[in-house]
């Protein structure tokens, strides 16, 4: 092809999309991140930018990105939430747990909503089903149904037989319940007995483990759920002095010197609920955007803790694990 000849494909296809009636772009878009737990923008927000920025897209010429965070504090996530869609985002972020996806909800019907980690959206009320969402909120769920069971059997692998293992998990999480299920299948087909505890707020905590001891529980699994990510450090402490060995949900409970943490990749979530924001900015409507379960999981055992707890990690648990920390 002759170069002028080139040259007029190329300018005629530049202005296609404008002759078909399309109109540039003349602003950033704007999103909005509703976090519920402190430090969520380093830890969940910056891989989330990260794979926005493989996509193509430039903080502050292509996205504004408005932060809240209720450092904790479930019952300012409500206001902030309103704050959020005050500016009139784009699309909404609702960061971990269930308790931001729902108070997005509240918040709007109309603006997009990307959930990043909610362990059962359809009994949260959030979806209509995983398969079709069907309003204006999808997104990726942080729990697949038999994570609370492979925890199960994570600690089964380092306490002696014979031994209740106990359970705790916060009734106010609708997450809980399906992964009372799931353990409790578990533990029926090999006729392992359970001892179950609650806790809703940081100051049950030591009672709750006082009662695993009075169980004689050989071990303690620790369901995910934000309440208890957010005193990870207390339970971490109030363990170690029991010297319970437990397994946990997120590896931040292992980085806090928790014994071992088996739990959805969070930085693989944050990047497909970027791609979700990503297909919603692009024409997607969240109705017809099937909800993500994850596929990719990580074992990360605390040599330290084991240590301490004076126990001998399997070697192919040890074989197993994706990270060690010594």
């Amino acid at each position: 092809m002759k170069r002028r000849k080139f040259i007029a494909v190329l300018c005629a296809a530049a202005a296609w999309p404008l002759a078909a009636g399309a109109k540039p772009r003349t602003k950033p878009f704007r999103l909005g991140y509703l976090a519920l737990l402190p430090g969520e923008d380093a830890s969940r927000v910056t891989p989330m930018m990260q794979r926005l920025q493989e996509l193509g897209y430039s903080e502050g010429a292509d996205i504004i990105l408005d932060y809240r965070s209720a450092e904790g504090r479930p019952e300012r996530v409500a206001a902030l939430a309103v704050e959020l869609v005050g500016a009139n985002p784009d699309v909404l972020i609702a960061g971990f747990g269930t308790v931001t996806a729902k108070a997005a909800g509240a918040a709007t019907s109309s603006i997009p909503i990307v959930f990043t980690a909610v362990g059962d959206p359809v009994g949260a009320g959030l979806v209509a089903s995983l398969s079709h969402p069907g309003a204006n909120v999808t997104g990726v769920s942080g729990q697949a149904a038999e994570t609370a069971a492979k925890q199960l059997e994570l600690l089964e692998e380092l306490i002696p037989g014979g031994k209740p293992i106990a359970v705790l998990g916060n009734p106010d999480t609708p997450y809980t319940a399906l992964a009372l299920q799931q353990v409790n299948a578990a533990a029926g087909a090999k006729g392992q007995a359970l001892a179950v505890f609650e806790a809703t707020t940081p100051d049950q905590l030591p009672a709750v483990i006082e009662g695993t001891i009075r169980s004689r529980a050989g071990g303690l699994v620790v369901l995910a759920d934000p309440v208890l990510i957010g005193a990870r450090q207390q339970l971490v402490e109030l363990l170690a002095n029991a010297r319970l060995p437990a397994v946990y949900g997120p590896r931040a409970f292992a980085e806090a010197g928790g014994l071992m943490s088996y739990f959805a990749d969070d930085r693989q979530l944050m990047r497909n609920a970027a791609d979700y924001v990503d297909r919603i900015l692009k024409g997607a409507t969240p109705a017809n955007l099937p909800v993500e379960q994850p596929t990719t999981f990580e074992l990360v055992i605390n040599l330290k803790a084991a240590k301490a707890l004076g126990l001998e990690i399997p070697p192919s648990l040890l074989a197993r694990a994706n990270d060690l920390i010594e």
